[in-house]
């Protein structure tokens, strides 16, 4: 009998409950021993499928309306909530857990919740009966020397427990006091002088019944205000792993620079072949190359060269295992954690031109029309011609005689490869794919690394050619994988929840603008069993199944809206009303892209899910199958929480960057948006800088303001004046909390001659 199937059974028992000799009784023919029975409870146990209410009784979780179980989130007043694994019947959001009944747990903690309450609307609150795993192994917070003894206040504001710091473990080995700031440790043997300082902590003790947390420092890592402290503060509250491990730097070092001749045998030669790299000017790892020729039947012959990293990362190696724990490569402004060590990132697996690499190819044929006739995929090994950057690609296209005529013999090539993007991106558009052209803000530095400011990041042809070429290659992939009948891994974008839908159609209409779905929700009344009294209550429920939403909804709207002031903020609007898109085993499709098949294959150098993909693609051309469906499960989820992760990391660090930099600014004035409206007052981001802050509703001017939250506006009593979504304000910046990282905005009401002009006060 599997795990599952015991969890089924016990779920179709009365009230999902059994005891130890009643499985035991029931299921004993079908186990080989109690003790296999014993390890699988205490395994579902550990997952969180099963609660163990008193020794040897143990109750379902799935289905009951008694647990949830999820991750814990906490607000820093000291209450949380829990994000639920599954949807909960009769509950609407996530479940409410006071600050009292939070206190055994910490923030991200994953959690078992016993519901105390559902009230009419669907609220919930509940209590936490049992901690699944624990989130943070490690702390990093300020150092503080106080009358009762050592502490230390945790950085994330959501861990509000202060973490005691025995005396005798206060001072770390001395090969551990610094990793990175100063070309010297910090030699201190006083934990007296760490005073102010910030550390590393391990957890020896978690807080239970009130009692603070206990740990010991494993890192100092210097004063709050030294340069580049920021970057480290954010790895180690993510939890990044930013070190490798001897073995796999002894593995990686081992790894010979140049290729063996018989790494050469049975792949397919393109060395002869002008096949060349387009990057950013800062890369430093190039995963793909690419070449595109015109077929004496008309049709676009196009390659798309991916780096083998396969070939190098076997799994079950030192390597391997720590690429699968970091998931994915993190970048921040002015650095990067690597997924791979430097040996393999940037040389032997990286795609540097003038030098032999084995790669994973694509070779596709595509008609005059986008349509793809033809598709193979093959190991092989090519020689990259050319190095070259996204601007001067775009410059050799635009005209620019100098490149011109330095790349004269990749003239044609480039050509060819802008036509052939041209009608890939006109076959996305004519089957619906949305093309967001959201600005994303580029962080800059001076020679010294300080921030010198936010501009908008610049896209042009060449990224197109690019982001067109990679995409194919990818649907090809999944195509190939999914036609192939062998377990495999997709990226999935669901679609959109209809009331999410919906919320963005309320906005949109102060706007004049509209999706165009098939129907607005119907509301219906059902009776539902309210908790403990047994009253039946009557609550209204939306059926979502009234909304039909397709991706060519959106990109109607997208084009409506091209170079319309309100472009933007409908724009970021539409983008939240999406699902996040995640890996799974189960293809469903990519709303986004209107895709029936798309995985991720084309940067196996910075993302493990595309290192699996490889396995998977390179397993069945040789016709065996790479791995069993519930490893690629486990792969998947872990490579979707990977990625959140580190897009969290990177967003929190640039959005402390913003806040550092704009806090020598106090008092000057800039023009902004309204982008959100709120009983707390107007969310504005500046216009040239994509900095966001709040215009607090008591300070709004010359009246009282209220929120109308039915219409989304701030509305003046007296006056009548309206702040909207989308509206044009200018600003003074007022306030800058560097802890909190937000800003204090208020409005101006005269419009100053210069634009950033501090004002007199």
């Amino acid at each position: 009998m599997t795990e599952a199937a015991l969890l089924a059974h016990i779920a179709r028992l009365p009230h999902a409950k059994a005891n130890f000799k009643q499985l035991v009784r029931e299921l004993g023919s079908h186990l080989p021993s109690r003790q296999e029975l014993e390890t699988m409870l205490a395994r579902l146990v550990a997952r969180g499928d099963l609660i163990e209410t008193s020794s040897g009784h143990f109750v379902a979780t799935s289905g009951n309306r008694e647990f949830a179980v999820g991750r814990l989130s906490m607000h820093r007043d000291g209450y949380g909530f829990l994000i639920s694994d599954r949807l909960l019947e009769g509950i609407t959001g996530d479940i409410y857990i006071p600050a009292d009944a939070a206190r055994s747990a910490m923030h991200g903690d994953r959690v078992v919740v016993r519901i105390a309450r559902i009230e009419p609307g669907g609220r919930a609150d509940g209590e936490i009966v049992k901690v699944l795993k624990r989130a943070h192994p490690t702390v990093v917070g300020e150092f503080q020397v106080r009358r009762q003894g050592f502490l230390v206040i945790p950085h994330d504001e959501r861990l509000r427990d202060w973490i005691e710091i025995p005396e005798d473990l206060a001072i770390p080995a001395p090969t551990a006091q610094i990793d990175r700031i100063g070309p010297k440790p910090l030699a201190i043997t006083d934990p007296a002088k760490l005073d102010g300082l910030i550390v590393n902590v391990e957890l020896l003790e978690y807080p239970e019944n009130g009692e603070r947390a206990v740990g010991r420092v494993v890192e100092i890592l210097g004063s709050p205000d030294d340069f580049g402290i920021d970057v480290e503060i954010i790895i180690r509250k993510y939890h990044l792993p930013h070190r490798f491990p001897p073995d796999v730097v002894a593995q990686a070092e081992s790894v010979p620079g140049v290729i063996a001749a018989w790494e050469l045998a049975d792949r397919e030669d393109f060395r002869e072949l002008d096949i060349v790299t387009i990057d950013g000017e800062t890369a430093r790892d190039f995963d793909d190359a690419v070449w595109v020729d015109r077929l004496p039947n008309g049709h676009f012959a196009l390659q798309v060269h991916i780096a083998d990293v396969s070939h190098y990362v076997r799994p079950g190696t030192p390597i391997d295992a720590e690429a699968r724990l970091r998931g994915t490569s993190v970048y921040f402004p002015d650095r990067a954690v690597p997924m791979l060590p430097f040996e393999l990132s940037t040389n032997i697996c990286s795609l540097n031109p003038h030098v032999d690499r084995l790669v994973v190819s694509a070779l596709m044929e595509f008609d005059h029309a986008g349509d793809m006739v033809a598709q193979r995929f093959v190991r092989g090994v090519i020689r990259s011609a050319e190095r070259m950057t996204y601007t001067d690609v775009h410059l050799v296209l635009e005209g620019d005689p100098g490149l011109r005529e330095r790349y004269r013999a990749l003239l044609r090539r480039f050509e060819l490869m802008r036509e052939l993007a041209e009608t890939l991106n006109r076959k996305r558009v004519r089957r619906g794919s949305i093309d967001f052209d959201l600005p994303e803000p580029l962080i800059e530095f001076d020679e010294w690394g300080a921030m010198t400011g936010v501009v908008r990041a610049q896209r042009n042809i060449a990224h197109r050619i690019i982001e067109e070429f990679m995409l194919a290659a990818n649907e090809a992939v999944a195509s190939h994988l999914q036609a192939s009948g062998l377990p495999s891994i997709y990226r999935i974008h669901e679609p959109p929840d209809p009331k999410r839908v919906m919320e963005f159609e309320e906005v949109a209409a102060h706007f004049g603008y509209s999706l165009g779905v098939g129907a607005i929700p119907v509301k219906k009344f059902a009776y539902v069993d309210k908790r403990r009294d047994g009253h039946k209550v009557r609550r209204d429920i939306v059926l979502p199944g009234e909304v039909r939403i397709s991706p060519r909804h959106y990109q109607k709207l997208v084009a409506k809206i091209e170079g319309k002031p309100e472009e933007r903020i409908l724009s970021y609007l539409m983008l939240r009303s999406l699902k996040q898109a995640r890996y799974s085993t189960d293809n469903v499709g990519h709303f986004a892209l209107a895709a029936d098949h798309y995985t991720h294959f084309t940067s196996p150098i910075r993302r493990y899910p595309d290192l699996i993909v490889h396995r998977l693609l390179t397993a069945s051309l040789d016709g065996w199958a790479y791995s069993s469906l519930p490893e690629l499960s486990a792969f998947a989820d872990e490579s979707s929480q990977s990625e959140r992760q580190a897009a969290d990391a990177e967003r929190e660090l640039v959005e402390w960057k913003k806040t550092k930099f704009m806090s020598d600014r106090v008092g000057e004035e800039f023009d902004g948006l309204i982008i959100s409206t709120t009983k707390f007052g107007l969310f504005v981001e500046l216009t040239d800088l994509f900095i966001e802050g709040l215009v607090p509703m008591d300070s709004l001017p010359d009246d009282r303001y209220t929120y109308h939250e039915n219409a989304r506006k701030v509305i003046g009593q007296r006056s009548r004046r309206e702040f909207s979504i989308g509206d044009p304000v200018r600003i003074l910046v007022e306030r800058v909390d560097t802890v909190e990282r937000k800003l204090q905005f208020s409005l101006v009401e005269e419009r100053p001659a210069r634009e950033g002009k501090k004002r007199r006060r």
